[in-house]
């Protein structure tokens, strides 16, 4: 199963660095939403933040990649999915890649008079070392080089693996890990694939599973690097040289699951709409296996449905809600006991990172809210509105710079210092 020319070469590429100060996929650097950097500009009583630069974000939900000044995301040109690099300083477009034509099973509009979803990519670019790996809609996964947008080279998971899609499309952006980029949605005994970066050639297959909307994670937990899939018979975890499972736990899926799993520490945190609502596991290593213990559950409870949560010192905060648009609530909750520490109205089904201590919050009607990441008290710095449309992608951070998305627009914040 495993080409070991290929697993050798692998040693030659270090996995995902984390502190980096770019974005360079869906969970950022470390796969947990979270930068080790300052934002300066915090109060907006006298003035918000300058916008830098706004473009046309036709259609979809794809957020912003940032990777060696150019920043990267896709939209819907002619019915076509069509990944996009821009300068991240200008907004000037530097290459436009376009795939095949979508069929998409219907959402609506991508205005905010209506919440039926929309139309339009769902995945995000990833980068590393020069290239950007896009993952359409319909499991076409492309390389391209990063600063031209020519095509490197190209799998049809559907044609080239047996491929699975699943109801309103794939929304699960390529992971980039050791070298590989790893992904979901091969058939019978071949569900979860690595590939080469730098050509594509199979690396591993395996497990027959269905894929849901979650993008997977890459962590380490009691030493041990590893991939986490949320996949529709639960939790898996693989071993990203091979692809050796490690783990699984079971959980429910109805309808759809979209937000990734969080881990902090040797505990696992997932959770989905439709009902199913929230739990946390932990997991123990002794002499070689792996076992898990239920923490605790909240059924149709703590739902974040596609806002996966950020964690920092045990406390989970993000968008606690399931369809409740507008109005639904940002949470804390403690990742070990799932005890509600502060709950505030107002956010609706958007998405929240985590830059330094300040919560950086998006909500679905276009505002940006700063919040102090703290379990005492919701304790909010700054708001202001900023977009049109629909926002249900995920806000973007590096070197001061916040990036932000719509359905219909995308723009650049200065969050540096005053000028």
């Amino acid at each position: 199963m495993l080409n070991t020319l290929l697993l050798s070469s692998l040693a030659l590429f270090p996995p995902t660095l984390t502190g980096c100060p770019d974005w360079p996929q869906y969970n950022g650097s470390g796969h947990d939403r979270t930068v080790d950097q300052t934002i300066a500009k915090r109060l907006w009583s006298d003035s918000p933040p300058a916008t830098e630069w706004t473009i046309a974000t036709p259609a979809g939900f794809s957020s912003f990649t940032l990777a060696e000044g150019l920043a990267y995301t896709l939209v819907e040109r002619d019915g076509k999915e069509t990944a996009i690099a821009l300068d991240a300083e200008t907004g000037e477009e530097t290459w436009a890649f376009t795939t095949e034509k979508v069929k998409y099973d219907g959402g609506g509009g991508s205005g905010t008079e209506n919440n039926r979803g929309g139309d339009g990519p769902r995945t995000c670019v990833s980068y590393q070392d020069g290239r950007v790996f896009v993952m359409t809609s319909d499991l076409h996964l492309h390389c391209l080089d990063a600063k031209t947008g020519e095509g490197r080279w190209d799998v049809d998971l559907i044609a080239d693996y047996e491929g699975r899609n699943i109801t309103w499309q794939n929304a699960a952006s390529p992971l980039l890990e050791g070298g590989l980029v790893i992904v979901g949605g091969g058939g019978e005994g071949q569900s979860l694939l690595a590939l080469h970066q730098e050509n594509g050639q199979l690396c591993w297959k395996t497990a027959d599973e269905r894929i849901t909307h979650a993008t997977p994670i890459a962590t380490t937990i009691h030493g041990v690097r590893q991939v986490i899939f949320y996949l529709r018979s639960g939790l898996v975890s693989v071993r990203p040289a091979d692809g050796e499972e490690l783990w699984r736990i079971e959980y429910p899926y109805r309808t759809s699951t979209a937000a990734s799993p969080v881990v902090f520490e040797d505990v696992v945190y997932c959770s989905a709409g439709y009902g199913v609502g929230a739990g946390a596991f932990r997991l123990s290593l002794e002499d070689g296996q792996w076992s898990s213990e239920s923490l605790w559950r909240k059924r149709n409870d703590h739902m974040n449905h596609w806002s996966t949560p950020v964690c920092k010192e045990g406390y989970l905060y993000g968008m606690f809600s399931f369809k409740d648009y507008g109005d639904g609530p940002m949470k804390c909750v403690d990742i070990r006991t799932g005890e509600e520490k502060w709950s505030q109205d107002g956010f609706g089904p958007g998405n929240c990172i985590l830059v330094g201590d300040d919560l950086v919050a998006l909500t679905d009607s276009g505002e940006v809210v700063l919040v102090e990441s703290t379990p005492k008290a919701y304790r909010e710095i700054s708001r202001a509105t900023f977009l049109e449309g629909k926002c249900w992608s995920t806000p973007t951070f590096a070197d001061g710079d916040l990036f932000i998305r719509s359905t219909t627009q995308g723009m650049r914040l200065d969050l540096s210092a005053d000028k």
